[in-house]
């Protein structure tokens, strides 16, 4: 594969506009002014991404299959990040928040 899928890349363009609008999953996120926060650390933003793009999956023809779960998952996150009251569930995995080089 040369390219990422259409879908791939429309997946992640939709969700860098979410995070960058402040309307990544509304309902988790409500209330809560998440874009200061990841902006200030650029690891946190890092994270964000790592986790949609490791929960985010295709089909065998490039189609994105979990959209909404993988960019519920890092709202989850970004929720932990702002709000340590606040507990992940299920927990992450350790290869959901893998960082790949």
């Amino acid at each position: 594969m040369e390219h990422l899928p259409i879908d791939v890349r429309a997946a992640i363009r939709f969700f860098a506009f979410y995070i960058a609008n402040g309307t990544v999953d509304l309902e988790l996120l409500d209330g809560i002014d998440y874009k200061p926060q990841l902006m200030a650390s650029g690891s946190a933003l890092e994270m964000v991404f790592a986790i949609f793009t490791n929960v985010l999956r295709i089909d065998e023809a490039g189609k994105v299959v979990n959209e909404d779960e993988a960019q519920e998952r890092a709202a989850q996150w970004i929720r932990a990040y702002c709000d340590r009251e606040y507990r992940v569930d299920p927990p992450f995995e350790a290869w959901e928040t893998e960082l790949h080089l």
